[in-house]
């Protein structure tokens, strides 16, 4: 018990130290987690000793990060979003993986291990990316769009990747488990069919229970039972988190879950940053650093041209094509999880595995310094000249926030509609909510005294706040 205790300690003073000095120098936040991570970590002053079960907590924090953005993602702002998943995603992985295959094969791979590499190197970090994109308030513009939609993708094709590793693997069985696809599909069917019909129920009966604490259990129980769920039948915890944030996206509970989630999504987050900074070994690097160095500008480099062809072929803006470049260039967290699973059934080597993870590792550590180098060059451009700015999307926020919806909130309402003036409304009264609902009104349950709250409602955007 002091063990665990101890490390937590080290864990959250390395957070409150390396962040806000980080910040400080204007280097982010993630950067600062990582190098906090490294210096505490097994491979320089070891006061972590087993990183790895940090990293494997950790991933809630992934968990979490996916769930807030599929509650901002309903299902008819995600069939818009098909084309950046479906035709972008396809060719970024397509495109990426096909060279590092052939260039793994050329170097004495087998095909399958040689895919296998090339699959992860193909991978971009989705707790890098978007905790970035959103610190600089770019989830909504044109490239962060189409870069989360890249990440989805990802998420998506990982899934059956990993399902057929076993498959690849020496020991693995001829033929198709049919048994582990109707798991599959039965547990997704639960979670829509939960998320459709048992959701609304559940938080209506904790919200007339008027407790905070109760509200922030019911949330995590639904995050963390979706993602064991997917879990257990072999999925990605990440992607059932994200499933059931979008069933909730047009929830009234919408906003009240994000603000009980968002602290232990940030929290969580952060731990994952240490985590990855931690599992960066120092020892390999130091006995092949050359091997270690030019693999990961190898697959820097031809990721590099892949989405730098994707870019124009999207017609981004320059600065918004350069950001895009840089965040999904890096590798990505599920890269560890692939080739974790590949050693285990035997389809990569053991130093293979290895080289291949501190690689990806240390090209994440990368990604904020990219970052800051694109930032840098689009800065003395726009000393230079007033470049076209990135296009910015309307994410349909409100003109107006309205706290309390009896009858004067009622009335105002009426007012704006008239005017066809786009409102939110916010009330802690679930008996209301659920009967202004039936009128058409756009009315969310929740705690309007939260900053968190009234943050995730718009409120910061909204041109006027009115207290009804």
């Amino acid at each position: 018990m002091l063990h665990e205790l101890g490390n937590i300690l080290i864990l959250l003073a390395a957070a409150v130290i390396a962040v806000p000095i980080a910040k400080k120098l204007r280097l982010g936040a993630v950067l600062g987690y990582l190098v906090a991570g490294l210096v505490i970590g097994p491979f320089a002053l070891g006061l972590i000793r087993t990183p790895e079960e940090v990293l494997e907590l950790s991933e809630l924090g992934v968990v979490m990060l996916l769930f807030v953005i599929g509650l901002e993602l309903s299902p008819q702002r995600l069939w818009l979003l098909r084309r950046s998943v479906f035709g972008v995603g396809a060719l970024q992985v397509g495109s990426a993986l096909l060279p590092l295959a052939l260039i793994g094969w050329w170097l004495g791979l087998g095909m399958v291990a040689a895919a296998v590499a090339a699959f992860g190197l193909a991978l971009s970090s989705t707790a890098f990316v978007l905790q970035i994109l959103a610190e600089r308030n770019e989830l909504t513009a044109e490239h962060g769009r189409s870069a989360f939609g890249v990440l989805l993708f990802q998420d998506l094709i990982a899934v059956p990747v990993l399902a057929l590793l076993p498959l690849a693997g020496s020991s693995a069985d001829s033929g198709l488990d049919w048994a582990k696809v109707g798991q599959v599909l039965g547990a997704i069917a639960i979670v829509m069919f939960a998320g459709r019909f048992l959701s609304r129920p559940l938080f209506r009966l904790v919200a007339r229970a008027r407790s905070t604490e109760v509200f922030t259990a019911a949330s995590l129980l639904v995050v963390l039972g979706t993602a064991a769920l997917m879990h257990a039948v072999g999925l990605s915890m990440a992607l059932g988190a994200f499933l059931a944030g979008v069933l909730l996206a047009n929830s009234e509970y919408r906003h009240e879950l994000e603000a009980h989630v968002e602290p232990f999504k940030g929290l969580l987050l952060g731990l994952f940053f240490l985590a990855v900074g931690m599992n960066i070994d120092l020892r390999l690097l130091s006995e092949r650093p050359l091997a270690v160095l030019a693999l990961m500008l190898g697959f820097l480099l031809l990721k590099f041209a892949v989405l730098g062809l994707l870019a124009w072929r999207l017609k981004l803006p320059r600065n918004g094509a350069l950001m895009f470049i840089a965040l999904l260039a890096p590798g990505g967290e599920f890269a560890f999880v692939v080739y974790q699973q590949a050693q285990a059934n035997g389809v990569l080597p053991v130093a293979i595995a290895d080289l291949l993870t501190l690689a990806v590792a240390l090209s994440m550590a990368a990604t904020p310094l990219l970052v800051l180098l694109v930032e840098a060059w689009i800065a003395r451009r726009q000393a230079e000249a007033t470049p076209r700015p990135d296009d910015v999307i309307d994410d349909e926020r409100p003109q107006v926030v309205i706290v309390g919806f009896g009858r004067v909130g009622q009335i105002i309402g009426r007012i704006l509609k008239a005017k066809e003036i786009c409102f939110v409304a916010i009330d802690p009264d679930t008996n209301q909510v659920d009967l202004s609902r039936r009128f058409g009104n756009k009315i969310y349950y929740g705690d309007p005294s939260r900053a968190e709250l009234l943050r995730a409602a718009g409120a910061e955007q909204a041109r006027m706040f009115i207290l009804a």
